[in-house]
């Protein structure tokens, strides 16, 4: 298990892309940030000390999953990933994956959500070694439950096209939303516990603060 803090890892990703990425297109990515930022978001999630929504969704086998059933078991971790494609997601997901361990020893469960498709999904797993279900989000409708979700703008569909990230292929959806990368902690009786969404998403919050709400729950 790494040393080096999340956040140092994802840093480390951004300067390795601003080396890389042309500053035009670095431009582009820059400025949906901060609009995204300056709409607020943030302040609409579903905050800590509401209840969290239930839901149900498929995993990359196609087994349907429920946070009833979740619950029932542990306090449950959920994260909020972009998809595969996102190599912030994947690192942070591997970090959570070198820390399955310790969720489970303290009787705590862990999910990640994301709108890309079951396939998706099941590639990721096997790639990445991840323990924990990977539930498809079609539609990011269990995002917008949450207050996470928001429409990209035609820029910045463009941009991923130029990269070669064809989100109405990875999605199954022409709807062109996604949501922020965001980390819930959900007690047994639905309280959230911990919650925190950025809309730069090359901002994550350190996996110690998240398993110390974790695994305080009751």
């Amino acid at each position: 298990m790494t040393t080096t803090s999340l956040q140092d890892q994802l840093d480390e990703i951004t300067s390795n892309t601003r080396k890389l990425v042309q500053a035009d297109r670095l431009a582009i990515s820059e400025r949906s940030v901060e609009d995204l930022f300056a709409s607020g978001i943030e302040d609409r999630i579903v905050p800590a000390g509401a209840q969290a929504p239930e839901f149900s969704l498929k995993d990359a086998r196609g087994k349907a999953v429920s946070s009833k059933d979740l619950l029932s078991v542990g306090p449950l971790i959920v994260k909020f990933f972009r998809g595969r494609w996102c190599s912030y997601c994947a690192t942070e997901l591997e970090i959570w994956r070198d820390l399955y361990g310790r969720i489970r020893e303290h009787g705590a469960v862990m999910v990640a959500i994301s709108p890309q498709t079951a396939r998706q999904n099941d590639f990721m797993a096997g790639q990445h070694g991840l323990p924990f279900p990977l539930l498809s989000d079609p539609g990011n409708k269990v995002a917008t439950q949450f207050g996470l979700t928001y429409t990209l703008s035609q820029d910045m569909q463009h941009y991923y096209k130029s990269i070669l990230v064809n989100l109405p292929f990875i999605n199954s959806d022409t709807s062109g939303t996604l949501a922020l990368p965001a980390t819930y902690v959900i007690s047994r009786n639905g309280s959230v516990l911990f919650a925190e969404a950025h809309s730069d998403f090359r901002v994550r919050p350190e996996p110690e603060e998240v398993l110390a709400a974790a695994f305080s729950a009751r």
